[in-house]
């Protein structure tokens, strides 16, 4: 059984090389053709002296380079670190520098609007463009990487270049999530973790080589990767979109006879507003959903228009990947649980002291196995809060095994299922996204504008929640809240742009002197509710 990420697609290539592995609009590429092109990228990293566990990052959308980066970057020994393609130049830059990139994959648009952050890159040393746009060399004299295009990178090749060995429990990506306060953490993933989540979901979904998996979740989000990572691991084919509406996933759907999609509740929300073709109905088998809550509303939509798909409703977090699935049997019955766990993982709903907690008793949810991510990239302190020892180990054994500690309330009833109840800190769920108040509120300061300012997370029927600004004036200014509005879509991603910006004359405060978010969430809490 293959132990590495890229040894997925060795051994679907050995056993079925001319299966279809990867189609992205109007091209595709069997197992074969996509092991070449991934062999043939990481013998010119190592020709670039790549060396075992330095990061590579993809700054790409969904595209045939996206994914052969990825398990080059894997097979030469690195660590490959997905950078969302909606991110702007600054959340990038501080990607490339807390891991330390040496390498970015990117294109030369995207690279024209990093030149603002990439001087301020020292350990980046190569950009590798995906067009083939010569050797010529004619760039900035003051650029300070050295810039590839594509043919050019491919050069480096040498069909001679041994590559590292490897093993399960060596890094193999970073994905980055949002915390509750600072900007994005580096989840570190072994190749195990990553392996380890394929199996998993690939048992319970019960994907086989004739699956075609639709891939409309970003990379850089540990459920979009999976779409990848199981279809690798049983030979089915993924196909890659990025939708510019609605309307393209279910166009898609049909031309390539999808069996399987994954998505959001923000995107499940505008899917059920859709007509379906009645044709969906003969091929798509199952439908998942993670990243928060589906409204029951659209949960019974979703339903109605795919009548013979098996909708599986699943709880995760980036740290241990997935935790639990609600099989499709038991929405009737249970429609507010979020399951029992996934294969290969244990969860348990604990006490402060670390004991279990009783039926129904509210506690953290926690999940031990090897789905466990390895830490936050060079963050010890972050790592010892999330990242802790299992509850109920034997002293006699004298290494800790350590668990992830969800930050999540849950509870469990007396057949196992797990209940979702609340999150622990303040980090804001909206469009799948984790989504850290700080960073926010970092761009409404810089404006000038305001004096104090919170960003918080309000219930939302399509969203999640919708993350709304709230600001006082700074002294002698005249506040316009759309030259504000304006400053956050210039420095945000759409994502993290608030949907309103409110006004308060003075923030509340806790005891500590901080500013009451839990007061200002009640405060605002029927924003966005509909009056009957």
């Amino acid at each position: 059984m293959p132990t590495l990420l890229h040894q997925l697609l060795k051994e679907s290539a050995r056993r079925t090389p001319d299966a279809t592995a990867l189609v992205h609009k109007t091209k595709q590429w069997s197992y074969q053709q996509l092991g070449d092109l991934a062999h043939r990228q990481a013998q010119a990293l190592v020709g670039l002296h790549l060396r075992p566990r330095q990061r590579v990052a993809v700054y790409l959308p969904k595209q045939i380079e996206t994914v052969t980066s990825f398990l080059a970057i894997a097979k030469a020994g690195g660590a490959f670190v997905p950078i969302n393609p909606v991110l702007k130049a600054a959340q990038v830059g501080h990607i490339l520098n807390d891991c330390n990139v040496q390498v970015l994959f990117t294109s030369h648009s995207r690279w024209q609007g990093l030149q603002t952050v990439l001087a301020d890159c020292p350990d980046l040393h190569t950009v590798v463009l995906v067009e083939d746009i010569g050797t010529d060399g004619k760039w900035p004299a003051d650029q300070p990487q050295a810039v590839l295009g594509w043919a050019a990178f491919l050069d480096h090749a040498k069909s001679d270049q041994p590559m590292p060995a490897l093993i399960d429990t060596d890094m193999a990506a970073i994905l980055y999530t949002s915390g509750s306060t600072g900007k994005p953490k580096g989840v570190v993933l072994s190749h195990r973790n990553l392996v380890a989540g394929a199996n998993s979901v690939a048992e319970y979904l019960a994907i086989n080589a004739a699956d075609r998996l639709l891939a409309v979740l970003p990379f850089s989000f540990d459920y979009g990767l999976n779409q990848l990572t199981t279809c690798l691991l049983k030979g089915a084919t993924c196909v890659l979109l990025d939708y510019l509406l609605p309307k393209d996933v279910i166009t898609a759907l049909v031309t390539h006879q999808i069996t399987g999609l994954a998505a959001v509740p923000p995107l499940w929300a505008q899917l059920a507003n859709l007509n379906w073709p009645d044709s969906i109905a003969g091929h798509l088998r199952y439908l998942t959903n993670s990243g928060g809550k589906m409204p029951k509303s659209v949960l019974t939509s979703i339903r109605q228009k795919a009548p013979n798909s098996r909708f599986f409703l699943m709880y995760g977090l980036t740290e241990a990947f997935r935790s639990t699935y609600l099989p499709p049997e038991e929405i009737d019955q249970r429609p507010d649980s979020i399951g029992k766990a996934i294969p290969n993982a244990e969860i348990m709903v604990v006490r402060e002291d670390g004991g279990r907690c009783a039926p129904h008793e509210p506690g953290e949810l926690v999940h031990r196995g090897s789905l466990v991510a390895m830490g936050y990239w060079n963050d010890p302190a972050k790592t010892a809060e999330r990242f802790k020892p299992a509850p109920g180990q034997l002293k006699e054994l004298p290494l800790t095994e350590i668990a992830v500690w969800s930050g999540d309330t849950a509870t469990q009833d007396e057949e196992g299922y797990f209940y979702f109840v609340g999150r622990k800190d303040d980090m804001i769920k909206t469009s799948g996204y984790r989504v850290s108040p700080t960073e926010i509120e970092e761009v409404l300061y810089a404006s000038g504008l305001v004096k104090e300012a919170a960003a918080i997370g309000i219930e939302h029927d399509n969203l999640g929640q919708a993350v709304v600004a709230v600001v006082s004036a700074a002294e002698g200014v005249v506040f316009d809240p759309q030259t504000v509005l304006e400053r956050c879509k210039a420095q945000l991603p759409n994502f993290m742009v608030p949907m309103r910006i409110e006004t308060l004359p003075v923030l509340p405060k806790n005891p500590n002197g901080k500013i009451d978010r839990k007061a200002l969430s009640l405060q605002f809490a029927a924003l966005f509710q509909v009056m009957p």
